[in-house]
């Protein structure tokens, strides 16, 4: 598929007739079983872009049945893509399928592939993280592609603090109440590693775990599910990397998430050493399947790893890099900085 979408994406572009009008925004959401929705009234500004209050939307759906409570979500969902597509500029349009919409610029063909790939991959994650991952029961999977990485990154930075520096990324999944996901348009070569990781971390939303649990998983899922660029470095270069930045601060960061945002070498650092760490527990499912259910984001998964595996995760990442275990290398949370991350970043 990944080669599909690259054809697709370096061909000449159509050849555009004349315009398709914009269709006119939906002012009222009207779903039988349900009130009236007035989409005005539950729109509100969101660092310049239009966000849609969906606590609004979720006490007005769960009025009725499961089903009425389902398309009116699903409805409110389009609206607010439509109307952030109007303001986004002409050139976006929302693509549907069944279970997937798509706010872009993308050619038709360019649109289908990718909608193509979205429907598939939820499940394919689900079969993956056996007994892990779960698909959202309402509403279908959404991905906004940005045309370019100056609106991209104002949009994203809405959920940042409003000081400190922050690595770059190249998608993220965005939980507001809705469950989406972002990237942008010079990141399409891409695409589906971005896809994979984004809805691994959708599929994971129900369990509050910490962010290395949850970026480790993604990274493994998007590998087994993707074509792999080459690496740029080596495996024995990236493991003396690894044995050079960690200690018993930096790990705490590590454990807390905070250094998934970091903009130097350590936010590549804590995504290799997560999926590393993820792939060696992994490997005894069961135990694995009952620990990831119950792995706390309050203490990093400590007292679930030490429950199901009988493993302090300090020594753990010691071995790892070749050292001998320290106490002090153990999730400490009386030691971290800032209040723990779930992770999707990335």
């Amino acid at each position: 598929m990944l080669s599909s979408l690259r054809s697709l994406w370096s061909r000449t572009p159509e050849t555009p007739g004349a315009a398709t009008p914009r269709p006119p925004l939906a002012t009222v959401i009207s779903i039988e079983g349900l009130p009236p929705f007035v989409v005005a009234d539950h729109l509100r500004d969101s660092g310049g872009f239009p966000s849609m209050d969906w606590e609004a939307v979720h006490a007005w759906a769960c009025v009725g049945s499961d089903a009425e409570a389902n398309r009116g979500w699903t409805a409110c969902g389009r609206a607010w893509l439509e109307h952030l597509g109007a303001h986004l500029g002409d050139q976006y349009r929302v693509d549907e399928g069944d279970t997937a919409r798509l706010l872009s610029s993308l050619t038709p063909n360019e649109a289908r592939a990718t909608l193509q790939f979205m429907e598939k991959t939820p499940q394919r994650i689900v079969r993956i993280l056996d007994g892990i991952a779960e698909v959202a029961p309402w509403g279908k999977d959404a991905l906004i592609v940005f045309d370019d990485a100056e609106v991209y990154y104002r949009y994203v930075s809405r959920g940042y603090p409003e000081q400190g520096e922050f690595g770059f990324s190249s998608g993220m999944h965005i939980r507001e109440g809705c469950s989406y996901f972002v990237t942008m348009k010079a990141e399409l070569a891409a695409i589906e590693p971005v896809i994979a990781h984004e809805m691994t971390h959708a599929c994971l939303a129900h369990l509050p775990i910490p962010a290395w649990l949850n970026e480790g998983l993604a990274v493994n899922t998007e590998r087994r599910l993707t074509a792999r660029p080459r690496p740029a470095i080596t495996p024995h270069q990236m493991h003396q990397m690894q044995m050079r930045f960690w200690n018993e601060h930096t790990i705490q960061t590590f454990w807390s998430g905070a250094s998934f945002l970091r903009s130097d070498e350590g936010q590549t650092l804590s995504y290799e050493l997560a999926a590393t760490l993820v792939e060696q527990m992994a490997r005894l499912w069961p135990q694995f399947q009952s620990f990831a259910r119950e792995a706390s984001l309050d203490d990093g998964g400590a007292s679930a790893a030490l429950r199901h595996f009988d493993l302090d995760l300090g020594a753990a990442v010691c071995a790892l890099i070749e050292r001998d275990p320290e106490r002090a290398w153990s999730p400490d949370s009386t030691r971290w900085d800032v209040a723990p991350e779930r992770g999707a970043f990335s």
